[in-house]
């Protein structure tokens, strides 16, 4: 084990991490990073809706970040991180998988969430170029296209409704499941959005570009991109093992400034399920930052 104690140790060096250590190395903290590289925007081509950061791609997006810390000596471990402990001395302690313990007086995780995505044969291949999770994220990039949203049971209804903003072609389909209520099916067609609940046998498209969606039976749907609502899991179990509290969605309680029930440790990004948005998840480590080193000056008070 190290006999180095940081500052602050971040978990996660996406958006909401890097913005954190940016902030804390400019107060002059102590900060290790240490981050797996699995990204949830691994498969997206562009980085949208961050204001002067327009259709970055996300990896560029990352390394600017990454650059931006070097002035401030910021630290950097490649690796994941598989426990953590708070101390009976109010210190974290946390263990990489490849066995070395590191210790801190603060923790940030910023570990975001692990998307389920469509399972469907062929699909992969079109997946962050023409099958999307957030129109808020590629809404834009499939204005006026025929779009499919695709959920099973209810789920995706909303996500239909909302689509229309982007398209007036728009279809539901739920995948072999036919649990929508009279209800649904009626709102649906007053808005003009399309119903198809048989089993979708495959994704078929030339190269990245998603163009139909098979049924079984044969029958094709013409379509130029999908969005789905599907289930998203913490992308790590730390915050079971340092004793989180949960809402009964499963997500980590925080407060307005990050701040969990465990003392000293701060939840930042996706992983608190705010609005799943870079620009967002940017800011929430910001302010995870400014309460740290306000606390950390309230300690060092004689």
């Amino acid at each position: 084990m190290s006999d180095k104690v940081y500052d602050v140790i971040i978990v996660g060096g996406g958006p909401a991490g890097l913005s954190a250590a940016l902030v804390l190395g400019r107060c002059r903290r102590s900060v290790l990073i240490c981050d797996s590289g699995q990204s949830r925007n691994a498969w997206s081509v562009s980085l949208n809706g961050y204001l002067t950061r327009e259709g970055i791609h996300p990896k560029e997006f990352l390394a600017i970040g990454r650059r931006e810390l070097e002035p401030y000596g910021v630290e950097w471990k490649h690796t994941e991180i598989v426990s953590s402990v708070c101390r009976g001395d109010g210190l974290f302690e946390i263990a990489t998988i490849e066995g070395e313990s590191l210790t801190s007086k603060k923790l940030i995780l910023a570990t975001g969430l692990q998307d389920y995505w469509p399972e469907m044969p062929g699909a992969r291949a079109f997946y962050g170029t023409s099958i999307h999770h957030c129109p808020y994220c590629d809404g834009w990039e499939s204005r006026d296209k025929p779009l499919v949203a695709y959920g099973l049971g209810r789920v995706a209804v909303g996500l239909s409704m909302s689509l229309k903003t982007w398209s007036p072609d728009v279809t539901l389909c739920t995948d072999g499941t036919n649990r929508l209520t009279r209800e649904d099916r009626e709102k649906l067609e007053r808005n003009g959005i399309k119903v198809r609940t048989e089993k979708i046998t495959r994704a078929k498209g030339t190269e990245s570009q998603l163009e139909h969606l098979v049924f079984n039976g044969g029958e094709e749907l013409p379509c130029q991109a999908m969005f789905f609502s599907m289930a998203s899991v913490q992308r790590s179990d730390l915050p079971q093992q340092l004793n989180c509290e949960f809402t009964a969605k499963g997500v980590v309680k925080s407060d307005n400034k990050q701040r969990t029930h465990v003392s000293g440790l701060y939840m930042a990004g996706d992983a608190d399920r705010d609005a799943q948005q870079v620009i967002i998840a940017a800011a929430e480590g910001t302010k995870a930052a400014i309460s740290i080193n306000q606390e950390l000056q309230n300690e060092s008070y004689k």
